[in-house]
């Protein structure tokens, strides 16, 4: 689906990108009548998924913080244990270790990519910590490599948040690969989307057994509908499970993903050329080792640039644009339940008042792209502190 790029309609954050196959695919599923709690488009996606992905298991969820939270479960993460995570994601980093039992320990970021910085990491390991959930912030890969060897060096399980990168790649490797399981989210706005829903990658076959009980009550024996029987239970499970519905999206969205991806990454770099020269603001970096998808398009301003009012100026002329993402440790909850303070994580703390996402999908019209960069300069110029 195009826009027509006009150049006094808003312009918002990002538009799913869509075309018959996902009405088509739909259709059937709705039409078959008895497959809509589950089905074969389920079936279909998980194939998918895992062929894209080169892994042994796919194992879908209704949501990604469903995912994030059964992985850990799957990965033994529990009551008395430490879950080292960053601050600078969405809530449900820190969330899903607390619905475990265990507890969020947060390190801070480093300033190029925005992801957990290998020092940090380090410096937070003690006896209790039990696993490390790096964060590929905006579709880039963080400093995964430096990761791995840091995880393997202590025992811990490495459980990737790929929330916002499927298809980014380190050294020629889909992340979400790169550790014990790569946990995806298919909320609206990311790369593919199902409108919610989740999934874990993963090459173990013991969390993968164990994910599949987690999501569907904890049964072992056949599928609830398909069956005479009951079904025998022997694990704590919930009702995680995505509807063939959301499934039927998810198979028509990758057909297209690297088409997709290419085309989000051909936008992203026409904006960073149209910004580049824009004093004060730093557009988004790629490495030499990797691939950004390009999920998020964040910029970074200079100090002298008052970020909230550039988002007002924006907003004054139906430019949308977004926050991500305020600290996590800073929130109402986390500082009444950890006594988090500001200052304890200095790079997280400065980078939070310095971001600001851009307009960014797969279809973002030349015309767009070109009042983007033209409101951006305008706004940084009135917008110095």
């Amino acid at each position: 689906m195009t826009e027509t790029g006009a150049n006094d309609e808003p312009i918002p954050l990002f538009r799913i990108d869509w075309d018959e196959t996902e009405l088509k695919n739909a259709v059937e599923s709705i039409t078959r009548g008895g497959y809509w709690a589950n089905g074969p488009f389920v079936d279909q996606f998980e194939e998918l998924l895992a062929a894209y992905f080169d892994v042994e298991h796919a194992v879908v969820f209704n949501s990604g913080t469903s995912a994030l939270v059964s992985s850990l479960d799957a990965a033994g993460a529990g009551p008395g244990d430490e879950v080292i995570v960053p601050s600078f994601t969405f809530i449900a980093t820190a969330n899903a270790v607390k619905a475990v039992g265990a507890t969020p320990v947060f390190a801070d970021i480093e300033p190029a990519y925005y992801g957990l910085d290998p020092d940090a990491v380090r410096d937070a390991i003690t006896d209790e910590t039990a696993a490390i959930v790096p964060v590929h912030y905006a579709g880039h890969p963080c400093r995964i490599g430096e990761l791995q060897e840091i995880a393997a060096a202590h025992d811990l399980h490495l459980i990737e948040d790929a929330a916002e990168a499927q298809g980014a790649r380190y050294e020629s490797q889909p992340v979400g690969t790169l550790g014990d399981a790569g946990v995806l989210s298919f909320c609206q706005n990311k790369i593919i989307t199902t409108g919610e829903g989740g999934a874990v990658v993963t090459d173990d076959d013991g969390i993968a057994k164990r994910l599949r009980l987690r999501r569907s009550h904890g049964r072992a024996s056949g599928e609830y509908f398909d069956s005479a029987e009951t079904g025998e239970y022997v694990a704590m499970g919930y009702n995680f499970r995505m509807p063939d519905i959301a499934a039927a999206l998810g198979v028509a969205q990758m057909e297209r993903i690297e088409d997709i991806i290419e085309r989000r990454r051909a936008i992203a770099a026409d904006l960073t050329e149209r910004i580049a020269g824009i004093e004060g603001v730093h557009p988004p970096v790629e490495a030499e080792d990797a691939r950004h998808v390009y999920q998020l398009y964040t910029v970074a301003f200079d100090e002298v640039i008052d970020r909230d009012a550039v988002i007002e100026y924006l907003a004054e002329r139906d430019i949308a644009s977004k926050v991500y993402f305020e600290p996590i440790h800073l929130s109402r909850f986390y500082r009444a339940e950890h006594g988090s303070e500001p200052g304890m994580l200095p790079t997280t703390e400065a980078m939070s008042e310095r971001v600001l996402s851009l307009p960014m999908h797969a279809n973002l019209p030349p015309a767009h792209r070109q009042r983007i960069a033209a409101e951006l300069a305008a706004a940084v110029e009135n917008c110095r502190a």
